[in-house]
């Protein structure tokens, strides 16, 4: 049977083209996660418990980042992160593994999603926009992969030095759940990997209408507090962490205004031609 000419497809089609989506995504993800399942010697050991090593590659750039503002030899220079990490429960490690198994095939698989989702929304855009799939792709898959390595080397061990660390009470010890655990490095790593993604989601929403550059620019004051509310939630309270956190989210948003930018002058271009 012909394929059906796009702009002649009805809603039920468009459903049946988002099931597929649905379907090639998950089974991408499914397959990378099955891979992810045979390295877990590596990805807990060298992944998932890096953050908890002293020795961790990043304490010893936030050290470096201390003695630069000034901040002697105290905090990441003499970094000491004193706590267990216990299964409480009988499934607890198989639950572990299988998640985390899943989340690494999510994270691998998002090239792919991010095609399928490429391939359903295209029939929507001009021919040449059509043709800048690849580049779409690469910068897409780049941003997310760059947000997650921000989270991992970043904010995860900035929020377990500081969550490690922190004490009530002299009668405390700290053990904390496995679960616990890998949720904050899952949830850290997975949304700064979407967060990351702020220029593409504003590209998408300019070419709607619904962003505008006068808007982004008129509420830059506004966004600029925000991320530096965010950037003091999940670091530890010291000036270098925030600083570390809130640039990188400050050059997105620059970024968004200039891409929203860019799409308005593209689009009044093509109205001309019109």
């Amino acid at each position: 049977m012909a394929k059906k000419n796009t702009n002649e497809m009805s809603f039920l089609d468009h459903l049946e083209e988002l099931r597929w989506l649905l379907i090639r995504s998950t089974l991408a993800i499914l397959i990378l996660a099955v891979v992810a399942f045979f390295f877990s010697d590596f990805i807990f050991d060298e992944i998932i418990f890096g953050p908890k090593d002293p020795n961790f590659i990043t304490y010893h750039w936030f050290c470096e980042a201390s003695k630069l503002f000034g901040a002697g030899d105290e905090g990441f220079c003499n970094q000491k992160i004193t706590f267990d990490v216990q299964s409480r429960v009988m499934s607890g490690q198989f639950n572990a593994h299988m998640w985390t198994s899943i989340t690494a095939g999510f994270i691998l698989a998002f090239p792919v999603i991010l095609w399928e989702l490429w391939k359903f929304i295209r029939p929507a855009l001009y021919d040449k926009e059509r043709k800048n799939a690849k580049l779409f792709l690469a910068i897409s898959s780049f941003l997310f992969f760059l947000g997650v390595l921000f989270g991992y080397f970043i904010i995860t061990p900035l929020s377990i030095n500081f969550l490690a660390g922190y004490q009530v009470s002299a009668q405390i010890h700290n053990d904390i759940d496995l679960d616990s655990y890998i949720s904050l490095i899952r949830s850290t790593t997975l949304s700064c990997g979407l967060v990351f993604e702020l220029p593409i989601v504003m590209f998408f929403l300019s070419k709607l209408g619904i962003v505008t550059p006068t808007f982004l620019r008129k509420y830059r004051k506004h966004s600029i507090v925000v991320i530096l509310i965010i950037a003091a939630i999940v670091t530890p309270p010291d000036i270098v962490s925030q600083i570390i956190v809130t640039i990188p989210l400050l050059i997105l948003y620059e970024l968004s205004i200039f891409i929203s930018a860019g799409v308005l002058k593209a689009k009044q271009k093509n109205e001309q031609l019109s």
